[in-house]
């Protein structure tokens, strides 16, 4: 299990990696300009490989908790976090001002997918009382709110009402969702791993 855990947090310190060298080298404001957008960037390779190796990432934890005896639906929604996480880098989003495509369409839902169900796989793990289960609560509400905030402009251009990105902070509520989320996936498989021997050894000595 602790080589699933090593190789899980080898994969999603790479994909943040991959995200951070991807933002370093590109002019996008990210404040408004959301992650999808900088696909057409000039090292925009960079965004499905981190995705991909997220959805890796997910994967691994996720086979170590199933192996813990974890709440199967716990597994089940990280195994569908990563799936939603590698679909989103393999169908790239529509260029600004284009008409939703099949790809576009498949990207946006797949994103949508993956930040509603790592708050609930949280709020699963912290429910058993789990290792971080207040910070694992904590991070998934706040993804959840966040996910509201980036809900809640889809909505409004539906009604019909004119609306861009440029009027609200869309880039950052996005990167809120984005780093709580990959927080809980980071907390779940940190849960899993017990205090070192010499620790249990030594504090009932002290104590």
């Amino acid at each position: 299990m602790k080589g699933l855990l090593a190789t899980g947090f080898a994969a999603i310190g790479a994909g943040s990696g991959a995200m951070l060298t991807l933002h370093a080298g590109s002019d996008l404001d990210p404040l408004h300009s959301v992650i999808s957008e900088y696909a057409w960037q000039s090292a925009g390779w960079l965004l499905p490989a981190s995705l991909t190796l997220f959805a890796a990432g997910s994967a691994l934890i996720a086979e170590a908790l199933r192996r813990s005896g974890t709440n199967r639906w716990v597994v089940a929604l990280l195994l569908v976090w990563g799936a939603s996480m590698f679909l989103v880098g393999a169908f790239p989003t529509d260029r600004p001002g284009v008409p939703l495509s099949l790809s576009g369409g498949i990207h946006r839902y797949a994103a949508f997918a993956a930040f509603l169900v790592m708050p609930a796989a949280g709020l699963l793990l912290a429910r058993a009382n789990v290792r971080f289960a207040r910070v694992v609560r904590v991070l998934s509400g706040v993804a959840l709110g966040a996910l509201l905030l980036v809900v809640i402009p889809y909505v409004v251009r539906m009604l019909g009402i004119p609306l861009t990105n440029e009027d609200i902070p869309a880039g950052l509520t996005q990167r809120v969702v984005v780093i709580t989320e990959l927080g809980v996936l980071a907390l779940a498989g940190l849960s899993m791993l017990k205090p070192s021997a010499r620790r249990s050894e030594v504090s009932p000595i002290m104590a």
